[in-house]
């Protein structure tokens, strides 16, 4: 197979109706303190794995898995607040924790991400950034899990897969197209917009990447519309450098 022959795209199987998230907006996001019975911290309770695998709950299991474990409420208050007794609110959640454990056992295996911010992080992030830029497939697919993941919402498919992520790349960049990146944040985790290239005039979005890492490699990428842009505060165009 050319390495420009297009990729067989993988099916997606949850919603595709996500959108992301501005790191921006979540400070002072939750009014209270997170409980001491609370399971995530509050990173990884918006991270777009999280929020993908929620979306397939239903609704009471929502309600209290959000109640309890991302925003620490108490079993009681729960129970209150849904007006059900203890012992179904203590169910529930116990319900809607195996699904999301079940739902989460494919990434079982990688690492865990580096802290937002760290000087591991950035390395990575400008590791990708330069190699997205330069269009150098070789670096980008040396940042990459095996198992890496590919998103497009709405598109109801992604490409699946360290070859088959490298034969799509290696198509889009061999029509010509090269962007530039502006970093952002979203769901916790590190993003861009990216810019189409040309050679002079202004410079139009193209997408917002937003990247999922696992130890020192990218095990996925979710690519939004430029719709997106200004809730990050960045332009619909930029003029070209």
């Amino acid at each position: 197979m050319s390495q420009f022959e297009a990729p067989v795209p993988t099916p997606r199987h949850e919603p595709v109706w996500l959108q992301p998230f501005p790191d921006a907006l979540l400070e002072g996001a939750v009014d209270r303190p997170l409980g001491p019975e609370a399971r995530y911290e509050q990173t990884e309770a918006i991270s777009l794995a999280f929020v993908t695998a929620l979306q397939l709950l239903p609704p009471r299991q929502l309600a209290v898995l959000i109640l309890r474990d991302v925003l620490g409420f108490h079993a009681s208050e729960v129970a209150g607040m849904l007006e059900v007794t203890l012992e179904s609110a203590n169910s529930t959640l116990k319900r809607a924790r195996a699904s999301l454990q079940r739902r989460q056992q494919p990434a079982a295996g990688h690492q865990p991400p580096p802290a937002a911010g760290s000087p591991a992080e950035d390395a990575i992030v400008a590791r990708f950034a330069r190699a997205w830029e330069s269009a150098d497939l070789d670096a980008l697919v040396a940042l990459l899990t095996d198992d890496v993941f590919i998103a497009m919402p709405p598109e109801p498919f992604g490409y699946e897969g360290r070859d088959v992520v490298a034969r799509y790349w290696a198509r889009q960049f061999g029509a010509g197209r090269r962007f530039d990146l502006v970093p952002a944040r979203a769901n916790g985790q590190p993003a861009f917009g990216a810019y189409l290239r040309v050679p002079a005039g202004i410079r139009h979005a193209a997408g917002f990447y937003v990247l999922t890492l696992a130890g020192d490699r990218i095990c996925g990428m979710t690519r939004f519309e430029a719709s997106v842009l200004p809730w990050f505060g960045l332009p619909r165009s930029i003029p070209a450098w």
